[in-house]
């Protein structure tokens, strides 16, 4: 299964010619408390499993791959901001107790990752993007 999943991320990435983005989940399983029934399902997903297989395919296809802090993206609000635990009353549904927005949780989360990568990339300098003149450099 992760084999398929990495295969069809790292294609839609490089078709896109887009980066893929991935919380840095590193000693998840001694973070996270499931409950006694979701036990044996958390403990069998091979997190690390699932991004060695994307890094690695996206290596030999050329897209970048870049790892975020996963602290808090499903508790920010990707509008005004506002960090909260209880702005996750429900594990499905996202509410922003400050603007009330609301959204499914997994996008909210996803929209967060995206922003951090964002906010994580350098200023590419003019000449880097073709620009070779005084003129062209200065905006002109």
């Amino acid at each position: 299964m992760n084999h398929c999943i990495s295969k069809e991320l790292v294609s839609y990435a490089k078709g896109t010619s887009s980066a893929i983005a991935l919380e840095d989940l590193k000693g998840i399983r001694k973070r996270t408390t499931v409950r006694r029934s979701q036990r044996s399902r958390h403990s069998k997903w091979a997190f690390s499993e699932l991004r060695r297989f994307i890094e690695y395919k996206a290596t030999l296809n050329g897209v970048p791959v870049v790892l975020v802090e996963p602290k808090d993206t499903s508790r920010v609000c990707p509008i005004c901001h506002y960090t909260d635990k209880r702005n996750r009353a429900t594990r499905d549904v996202f509410r922003c107790l400050s603007c009330g927005y609301t959204a499914p949780a997994d996008y909210v989360g996803a929209l967060n990752i995206r922003a951090r990568v964002a906010a994580s990339q350098p200023i590419v300098a003019p000449i880097l993007l073709g620009a070779t003149s005084p003129r062209a450099l200065a905006g002109g």
